[in-house]
């Protein structure tokens, strides 16, 4: 077992170090403060094996053999019995071609329930000790930024508090540069913030732009609704003969004649295709189109036929899949339907029902640590009124705006409970070089 020792001006950089040596999965055994530093003892989580593991038993000793011709074994109080004479040589014969002998395979050792038993009780009583110790740490942690920055521990309170992820506001508060106040603080995270989200532009538009766009994303996000009015702004920008609409909701009643119906108020064709021969077939047919707008069936992030839905749509070179994702979602949820719906093909999202939510920053802290592309927020059901392009810094003001209520509210004293929550080890995901 090879122990380390770790010291640095705080327990941070002390942790720091102790990751970057040993790994995420290090087992910290001691803490304490010596001479204004903070000395960590800690070992690698493989070194466990020496706790647990057991030496190979050594072979027994082997049993006397009392069939050797000679051999006599004497009793106690017995006299030796004379040797019988050596027999007869018998008859010379041609020897016998040597047989390797036959050996059988060494048997592996079984663990014992006992033995196993005790190794799974050993590593759950570890697993307990390094998260308390863990939690004493960022404790102690939270104490000393409390003290030593408090302006850094402001703005990253104020960021948890708001709604984003302990990982983006860790790193937000980490960049934040020296000599600001607090107000300039705030500013500098919303224009960090702010440049970090991918927002389309005008020129870069699908409606100005033109192609092909499936619209996908979990049932009851906007699909449809959302199709209605990015086809309503293309024939009022470009006219009916500019568009196609086709439709691949096989599933639900009904679905495609919703479809059809504002195919026959915008004065736009509506065409519902089944496999990928259809689509493709239909696509050849409408090449002449600017805007070709793709209507897909409404899956979960965990069905299984989600596999099927994206192979169809990637199935044709021109076919791009624009996200849709509610900003009603848990953090949870957004990060597990965009992980789904991402690959190949994928060219951004549009957020929908941001007049719903009460706090915008978790479908922003999606967005940003996923480097999503944002074309388009959408806030009601009017056609085509209630679509309008993604801005950054609208966005981000929106969010700072509208606070969650009081109940859900961290205390101070669960704000370290929050931190510590661990997650998966990822690089930088924010660019700061250029915020002002």
């Amino acid at each position: 077992m090879i122990v380390k020792k770790f010291t640095a001006g705080t327990t941070r950089e002390a942790l720091q170090q102790v990751r970057n040596a040993l790994g995420a999965e290090a087992l910290i055994l001691s803490n304490r403060v010596h001479d204004g530093q903070v000395e960590i003892m800690a070992m690698a989580e493989n070194d466990m094996a020496a706790l647990t593991g057991s030496a190979t038993p050594s072979s027994g000793s082997l049993p006397l053999r009392h069939d050797i011709p000679g051999l006599q074994v004497l009793d106690a109080g017995s006299k030796p019995r004379p040797t019988p004479p050596p027999p007869e040589p018998p008859a010379v014969r041609e020897p016998a071609k040597p047989v390797a002998p036959v050996r059988e395979p060494a048997t592996p050792s079984v663990p014992t329930p006992e033995s196993t038993q005790f190794v799974a009780t050993l590593t759950q009583e570890v697993k307990s000790i390094r998260s308390l110790i863990e939690s004493q740490l960022v404790n102690l942690a939270w104490g000393e930024m409390k003290s030593a920055d408090p302006l850094k521990f402001d703005v990253l309170r104020t960021l948890l508090g708001i709604g984003f992820s302990p990982r983006l506001a860790r790193e937000l508060s980490t960049a934040l540069p020296k000599n600001l106040n607090q107000e300039q603080s705030l500013r500098w995270v919303r224009s960090a913030l702010a440049h970090n989200l991918r927002c389309t532009n005008t020129r870069d538009d699908p409606i100005a732009h033109g192609g092909v766009y499936a619209l996908v994303g979990p049932t009851g996000v906007g699909k449809t609704t959302t199709v209605a009015k990015l086809a309503a702004r293309c024939v009022l920008k470009h006219g009916p003969a500019s568009l196609a609409l086709i439709t691949t909701d096989t599933y639900r009643i009904g679905a495609h004649e919703q479809l059809k119906i504002y195919g026959k108020i915008l004065n736009v064709p509506v065409y519902a295709v089944k496999d990928e021969t259809e689509l493709n077939r239909t696509l050849n047919e409408l090449r002449d189109k600017h805007l070709v707008l793709i209507d897909s069936a409404g899956m979960s992030q965990r069905d299984r036929r989600i596999g099927e839905q994206l192979a169809l749509l990637s199935g044709n070179a021109r076919v791009q899949r624009i996200l849709l994702l509610a900003a009603t979602a848990q953090a949870g949820t957004l990060d597990d339907v965009v992980r789904a719906y991402q690959g190949s093909g994928f060219a951004g999202a549009i957020l929908t029902k941001i007049d719903e939510v009460l706090s915008l920053a978790p479908a922003l802290d999606v967005a940003v640590r996923h480097k999503l592309a944002i074309h388009y927020v959408t806030n009601g059901q009017r056609v085509p009124e209630d679509l309008h392009l993604a801005q950054g810094q609208y966005l981000v003001d929106r969010a700072f705006k509208r606070a969650p209520d009081a109940i859900h509210q961290a205390h101070d004293d669960e704000y370290p409970l929050i931190i510590s929550a661990r997650e998966e080890d990822a690089h930088a995901f924010l660019n700061v070089a250029a915020v002002s």
